[in-house]
């Protein structure tokens, strides 16, 4: 007796293969809006993704279904689900950076009285892991999958510095070097004028680059090759991180930085 022919799992066609790809890409924006606009609606979910509503629905509660998101009854409104959690927990855990800057973090949070950051390079972005946040009443909150530009934050801009040449020479002939306040080093000679300074001293200053009324100071994080592979900062308000604080606030940033590269076997 002839055996049946197993079917294999494949997309039957090139036309099926793309229209998986294009529903994949609309659930990954669901989840991107959601991440950074909490609590709506399945209409407004719609309309900002300008998508027809049954579409929305059917993924919505797919992804429900697996606890990537889930909605309040109540109110109807959508979140971002406890099965995120577990897939950043495990992004978190692949190199254990984040453990092992945890200590680190809340010392030097301890020691500056400011937010102590740390950052890994992501695409063209800053990308903050993890944080030590001071529980002063006028304070700096980078929560955990914030991204920020390179070019206008003081982790940014020490991976710039300390980084590859190649991956500085990349981001200043494709990035856009948009401009967030008055301060910010929004042309390739400035920003390259700044990675000579950085690397000088041995530390970043980021000067209302970014927000005005915030100031940033950061120190790069080497692994066993020696090449940066994060940042650490402490970020506060002009009124407490003054320009004659720089120098000494550099020097202590460093050294929780070179701890850190120490436990990562830089």
């Amino acid at each position: 007796m002839t055996e049946p022919t197993r079917r294999r799992g494949r997309p039957r066609s090139t036309k099926d293969a793309a229209g998986t790809v294009q529903v994949l890409d609309r659930a990954l924006d669901m989840l991107d809006l959601l991440a950074a606009h909490p609590g709506l609606t399945l209409s407004e979910v719609a309309e900002r993704i300008d998508q027809p509503p049954s579409t929305v629905h059917r993924l919505l509660h797919s992804m429900a279904a697996r606890g990537i998101v889930e909605s309040d009854p109540a109110t109807q409104a959508w979140n971002i689900g406890p099965a995120t959690f577990r897939l950043g927990s495990a992004f978190m855990r692949r190199s254990g950076i984040v453990e092992r800057a945890r200590p680190i973090l809340q010392a030097l949070m301890k020691h500056t009285g400011e937010t102590a950051n740390l950052g890994i390079l992501n695409g063209d972005a800053v990308l903050f892991v993890s944080q030590a946040e001071t529980q002063e009443t006028i304070r700096a909150f980078f929560p955990p999958g914030t991204r920020s530009p390179l070019h206008a934050s003081g982790i940014g801009k020490a991976l710039l510095a300390f980084g590859r040449p190649e991956t500085l020479q990349a981001y200043l002939d494709g990035a856009s070097l948009v401009r967030f306040t008055e301060r910010t080093l929004a042309t390739p000679d400035a920003l390259t004028a700044d990675m000579a300074r950085i690397r000088s001293r041995g530390f970043s200053f980021d000067d209302e680059e970014r927000t005005r009324g915030m100031r940033c100071i950061a120190a790069p994080v080497f692994d066993l090759t020696g090449e940066a592979i994060a940042g650490v900062s402490v970020s506060g308000p002009t009124h407490r991180i003054g320009h004659e604080h720089v120098k000494t606030l550099g020097a202590v940033v460093a050294a929780a930085a070179a701890e850190l590269s120490h436990a990562m076997g830089g």
